[in-house]
């Protein structure tokens, strides 16, 4: 026991480095984790365990604890601190990546080419990060670029240029620092040193911050390695999203619907009995084909959705020029996939238009809410607003479907992009962003979940009065096609340019036409109308037939038929209603 108590502890803090695609990314994690590695940081405990792994994107490198954090950290006590930076290769696969470690990204570097500045997907970047972290760190790279007598004047230049560009988002005022992360560029001899590089570290240990990590709940796990070790079973490498994990538990790897019992736990190469949100670790399984699992989720078993369609909350992302229309295509990044779906968008049918609703208003404000008891108006598209920002922003949802299910945790984030769109074209692929309120696990989603989607189409007809039969019926045409069912329209209240009010009785003869009551019957003047006009008619049919011109005179009848009704979209039964 006391040996756990004197075992040197390591907190784990999760560094995001995103930019441009040859900004330099990757060798700045590079030149961090070496810098780290020297002899300044020997003292540390665990320097000899560091084990730096720049294995598909994730690296690290452990500093001494620093001493702003020890005064925060209460009963916890911590010898060092490990950043883990998750480099985020292309631009594809790193909206999948930021977005599936978003509830661990603590910190985020943003890489920009000092000589270029932002680029598209510099911009891209920030958007992302806006939306998963609360904090940021500006790396202009490449100052060894520059010409020597210019470089302060440049530097400067681009800083205030940045600090411009992130005047208006929640990082405002966040530090820029300048550095070369490898002189010389990609190709350059390794004699070459990184500059600035110390700095940067201790600029990353005074951003560092205790973060909230909660071990309850259904564990999740993003996996980005998996290999089998002769005798001992398979090692999925991965961060923690959410929740635990200890020796002996079972877990599931969801997108093959398989469960495996937990051998060892390790963490910076050690063995630990349990681990936690935020924590890096390789998790030992039993019989299992690391093949099968490259990159993708471990969870607790049962506690993950398997998807074909959803509901979220939807936000247009101010920079995507695009129109969202209803029924178009998007990458939908959500959880650790990003899969096509068509998308449908609504709002809400205001609240005084709904009989007995009882939604407190409190929550009828919260983005991250819905209710299959709300009435829902169907939008051809997104309804952007004029005006200051969010608060002006109509409150909208959206239906997706997804051409293959997805897997992921309910109220995950969710960003809708187009990322077949040009790379290299200056214009953002970020569309839209969301929360998932209400996923469909039934592959029959559209006969059994739908039709609690109360979402309505208004429809408008217009017809003319043929001819009055009696002073309490008319005769109306070119209201409906021949072949229109007109049963689904029989009950339904009508109105006539004359101010009376009527119902479809049913349809009058073969060619779509119907017959509508008047219960209070014509007025007189209508009576008048209709007669006159009949006489016109009568008279321009002589023996022959009608010319064309003629024809379409009396067509314009001078009392036309109004039919206004809505119709649910997913109703099965395509019933007509009348408010």
């Amino acid at each position: 026991m006391a040996d756990s108590v004197n075992k040197p502890k390591t907190l784990n803090f999760n560094v995001g480095v995103l930019g441009h695609v040859d900004s330099g990314k990757t060798s700045l994690a590079r030149a961090l984790s070496s810098t780290a590695s020297t002899a300044a940081f020997d003292k540390n405990p665990q320097s000899k365990e560091r084990g730096i792994t720049l294995d598909l994107g994730f690296s690290a490198f452990t500093v001494p604890f620093p001493e702003h954090l020890s005064k925060t950290c209460g009963d916890r006590k911590y010898d060092s601190l490990q950043f883990t930076l998750v480099d985020c290769p292309g631009h594809a696969s790193l909206i999948r990546t930021i977005i599936g470690g978003a509830q661990i990204i603590d910190l985020m570097m943003l890489v920009v080419d000092v000589v270029k500045g932002m680029q598209t997907q510099t911009a891209e970047c920030l958007l992302i990060g806006q939306l998963t972290c609360s904090q940021m760190v500006v790396i202009l790279n490449k100052i060894d670029l520059l010409p020597s007598d210019k470089r302060q004047g440049a530097m400067d230049k681009m800083t205030k240029r940045m600090h411009k560009t992130l005047e208006n988002t929640r990082f405002k005022g966040c530090p820029v620092i300048a550095v070369a992360a490898k002189p010389g560029g990609p190709e350059a001899p390794d004699t070459e040193e990184a500059q600035g590089i110390s700095e940067l570290i201790e600029l990353l240990k005074s951003q560092a911050f205790l973060p909230q990590r909660d071990p309850s709940g259904a564990l999740l796990m993003a996996v980005d390695h998996c290999f089998s070790i002769r005798g001992q079973g398979t090692v999925i490498t991965g961060t923690i999203l959410q929740g635990s994990v200890n020796v002996n538990d079972t877990v599931e790897i969801p997108a093959l619907k398989v469960t495996r019992k937990v051998k060892s736990i390790q963490m910076f190469r050690k063995p630990v009995p349990s681990a936690m949100q935020g924590d890096r670790v390789g998790v030992c399984v039993t019989q299992f084909d690391p093949k099968l699992l490259e990159r993708g989720v471990v969870c607790t078993p049962g506690s993950l959705q398997t998807l074909y369609a959803a509901v979220i909350s939807v936000r247009k992302i101010e920079y995507y020029r695009g129109v969202l229309s209803s029924r178009g295509k998007f990458h939908i990044t959500v959880g650790h996939e990003t899969v096509m779906a068509r998308i449908s968008f609504f709002h809400r049918v205001p609240p005084e238009n709904q009989n007995g609703d009882s939604t407190p208003s409190s929550q009828k404000q919260r983005l991250d809410f819905f209710s299959f008891d709300w009435e829902f108006h169907h939008l051809d598209e997104y309804l952007s607003c004029p005006g200051d920002g969010e608060r002006q922003e109509v409150q909208q949802w959206a239906l997706l479907e997804f051409e293959r299910p997805v897997t992921c945790p309910p109220l995950c984030l969710v960003i809708g992009s187009r990322l077949d769109s040009d790379i290299h074209g200056n214009t953002c692929r970020l569309a839209f962003h969301g929360k998932l309120l209400e996923g469909f696990e039934d592959k029959n989603y559209m006969e059994t979940a739908l039709p609690r989607l109360k979402i309505s189409k208004d429809k408008q007809k217009e017809g003319a009065v043929e001819r009055v039969t009696d002073d309490y019926t008319v005769i109306g045409r070119n209201l409906f096609k021949k072949e229109t069912n007109l049963q689904l329209f029989v009950g339904l209240k009508v109105t006539l340019s004359t101010g009376e009010t009527g119902t479809i009785e049913g349809g009058f003869g073969q060619s779509g036409k119907i017959k509508i009551r008047i219960p209070e019957g014509l007025k007189e003047e209508t009576k008048q109308l209709l007669s006159s006009s009949s006489k016109k008619k009568g008279k321009s049919g002589t023996k022959n037939e009608p010319s064309k011109s003629e024809e379409t005179k009396s067509d314009s009848q001078p009392v036309t038929i109004h039919l206004n009704f809505k119709r649910y979209v997913y109703d099965p039964h395509k019933k007509m209603v009348q408010s």
